[in-house]
């Protein structure tokens, strides 16, 4: 049988990696902020949900996923994209990345919400 929250979950990450993808060709407001933080927001986005994953049914979930989100994306800040991608430092992106977890979290609770709400 399928978990439709594994489902969901795996929908929000596809949904921040094509967010991620697409930034390149955002023009619209703001364009040098989504340009240079919109990247950090989606991969982080994508980062806590892909934990979600891995976290299902364990006790405190959504804490232990956005503390293990929030490691994994500031070590790859921290460390240069941890030696094997080429990352460029702006102290700025621990913030964005913080951001995405948080945007993370807070669609992760409302969805949860609205699933256990609805009839069977």
């Amino acid at each position: 049988m399928i978990n439709s929250a594994k489902v969901r979950n795996v929908f929000f990450v596809l949904l921040g990696a094509a967010a991620l993808a697409l930034k390149r060709h955002y023009s619209g407001p703001f364009v040098e902020t989504v340009k240079s933080y919109g990247g950090n927001i989606a991969a982080s986005f994508s980062v806590y949900f892909l934990v979600g994953i891995y976290t299902f049914g364990w006790r405190f979930r959504r804490l232990l996923s956005v503390g293990i989100a929030l490691l994994v994306v500031e070590l790859f800040e921290a460390t240069d994209g941890f030696g094997v991608m080429t990352n460029v430092y702006d102290r700025n992106d621990f913030a964005a990345n913080a951001v995405g977890i948080g945007l993370a979290l807070a669609i992760d609770t409302v969805a949860s919400r609205v699933r256990t709400r609805r009839p069977n």
